[in-house]
């Protein structure tokens, strides 16, 4: 079972994680959201506060998220979600339709191509030499240039510092899961999906993405009948973290815009 939690009151909106984050992550852009909307956070199986086996299929986990519309008894929501967790949301808007109210596609992908696939592998490698030598900082050195942007990396050491002795702390069971989703990133092919997204659709681009080729989220944008593109100046893959300010801002206009 999946761990959730609910903060604010409104109408739904669903945050969707990354492959390697948990519900804290989303702490600095849930806070505005929650003060419009019933704001739900949720780690994915295989996930920090979900622990156990992740599914081999992404298709699997968007059944989660349906599932757990339906434990909240929810019957349409708002989703915004990033990396992996955007793969994850385009599946819920493109197979079940009618549970979408809009979605907010962040630093996502229509497909996986050879460089991230790369990438994924040499992620996943660092996760398996962490449980079998104990180097608990191999998946940090592995992940940070990557996801965040040079700019981030220079300004903030001390936060780096920090994230990389918490993530140190954490236990076999998180980097055994998060190998798990890793090898789930081959089912990830979304460009057949694209044309059954109906919902209003926002998809946001970090320029200094060093994990999504720009092409590809554009490519994710094009393919959505409708979709609005916004590409975040300076921001790199980990746009939650390094921008949530400027991101917050940008869902709720969009959320807004809908509504007028």
């Amino acid at each position: 079972m999946m761990y959730h939690r609910v903060d604010g009151d409104g109408e739904p909106l669903l945050l969707l994680n990354g492959i390697a984050m948990s519900i804290a992550s989303w702490d600095e852009v849930a806070r505005p959201l929650a003060q419009r909307f019933r704001v739900v956070r949720f780690d994915f199986r295989g996930q920090l506060l979900s622990p156990g086996e992740p599914p081999r299929d992404v298709l699997e986990h968007a059944r989660d998220v349906v599932g757990l519309l339906d434990r909240l008894a929810i019957d349409r929501a708002h989703l915004v979600a990033t990396s992996f967790g955007g793969a994850v949301a385009l599946l819920v808007a493109a197979r079940w339709p009618g549970r979408v109210r809009s979605l907010v596609s962040i630093a996502s992908a229509d497909a996986f191509d050879e460089s991230m696939a790369e990438e994924v592998a040499r992620w996943r490698q660092a996760c398996l030499e962490t449980l079998e030598t104990g180097d608990r900082g191999s998946i940090s050195d592995a992940l940070e240039p990557v996801v965040y942007s040079p700019g981030y990396l220079a300004a903030q050491e001390q936060e780096r510092a920090l994230r990389r002795r918490q993530i140190a702390a954490l236990p076999d069971a998180w980097f055994a899961g998060l190998a798990g989703l890793l090898d789930s990133t081959p089912s990830v092919a979304l460009a057949g999906e694209l044309a059954a997204v109906a919902c209003p659709t926002l998809v946001v681009a970090a320029e200094l993405d060093g994990f999504i080729p720009l092409a590809r989220t554009r490519a994710l944008a094009e393919g959505i009948r409708g979709a609005r593109f916004i590409l975040i100046e300076g921001a790199g893959h980990a746009v939650v973290v390094e921008q949530p300010q400027r991101l917050a801002s940008l869902c709720l206009a969009f959320l807004e815009g809908l509504s007028s």
